[in-house]
């Protein structure tokens, strides 16, 4: 992005990957700032993998500009296109005054293309967009909202990554909601905003059940689960699944943490980005041993291939959530 806005541009833009946020970012950017807006008529072209073909592509790409200095040609779905030889043909001598955005979404160009992929980058850029993973969300979530003047407490943050999980799309639309409802003298996050502006209510979400499970809260374990058998459109054992898997996989790496006592050394152990993540990894060591976290870990397999039908002809999600958080408090 900084070489695009300081316009160093490149024949090629090849951009693929699993998450299409950073894909749209890039390819919009082009899209907005390129061209003057008189120029886009005639030398902004968009096109569908689709409805087009390699050899379609190559020949708009090998246009020359009318009364611009560049010509944009943004082909969408580029994971559609089958036979690319003549766009590999095309990037060994593309034409300068041609900027290529492929857009490739869910998946990353055929390891056997290995001609395309060099004069793919030989000619210009090869982005991967990866998921992000848990950890990185929560930094993306505060890094997001510090870009724009606004602040956010650890709870929150937590709050909105549960509840939203890592498709970036729709995690920045609610982030730039919550932004619109902070006033201008007052622009912090907190549960409360969170509860109002994204509906996941601060009281019974995922963030409180984990945590009542971490503090082995019987009694506010099951408050939030009957909440939620009692309002399924709230949450599900498939949202509540992964986020307890998660905890207890890296909770069984901590107990082999060399100095599990110490925050810091744990937070560094189990690759997370503060200290103040590890405490509830040192408060789970001391109320699950090893063997019981792996017997757990065990057990919400058994649940999440049961919620998907596997030797499960007639128990609800509801029922199998109780069955399960009885079996890890017990």
């Amino acid at each position: 992005m900084n070489e695009l806005k300081a316009r160093h541009f490149k024949p090629i833009y090849y951009l693929m990957g699993d998450e299409s946020y950073y894909i749209d970012k890039i390819s919009d950017w082009i899209a907005e700032n390129v061209l003057q807006p008189e120029e886009r008529d005639f030398n902004q072209t968009i096109l569908f993998g689709s409805d087009v073909n390699a050899s379609q592509i190559a020949d708009v790409a090998r246009r020359y500009p009318m009364m611009a200095e560049y010509q944009v040609v943004i082909v969408k779905e580029a994971q559609n296109i089958k036979n690319v030889e003549p766009l590999e043909k095309y990037l060994k001598q593309p034409m300068p005054t041609t900027i290529l955005v492929m857009c490739h979404k869910n998946g990353k160009i055929d390891g056997r293309k290995q001609g395309y992929v060099k004069a793919i980058r030989d000619a210009g850029v090869l982005f991967e967009s990866v998921k992000l993973k848990e950890r990185d969300l929560l930094f993306f979530i505060e890094r997001y909202l510090k870009a724009k003047g606004a602040t956010i407490d650890p709870k929150s943050t937590q709050l909105i990554a549960d509840f939203i999980g890592s498709d970036l799309s729709r995690l920045t639309s609610e982030l730039d909601k919550v932004l619109l409802s902070l006033p201008e003298q007052d622009k912090r996050v907190t549960p409360q905003v969170v509860e109002d502006q994204i509906g996941v209510s601060k009281d019974f979400n995922g963030f409180e059940l984990r945590d009542a499970i971490v503090n082995r809260n019987v009694y506010k374990a099951n408050l939030i689960i009957k909440y939620f058998d009692e309002n399924p459109k709230a949450g599900s054992i498939y949202a509540f699944l992964p986020l307890l898997f998660n905890y207890f996989q890296n909770l069984m790496i901590a107990h082999y943490c060399p100095q599990k006592n110490s925050q810091e050394a744990l937070a560094e152990w189990l690759e997370l980005r503060n200290p103040w993540a590890a405490r509830e990894y040192v408060t789970g060591m001391k109320n699950y041993t090893a063997m019981k976290v792996l017997q757990i870990i065990g057990k919400i397999r058994e649940m999440d291939a049961k919620s998907k039908g596997l030797d499960n002809p007639n128990t609800g999600p509801g029922e199998l959530m109780k069955e399960l958080i009885f079996f890890i408090l017990h």
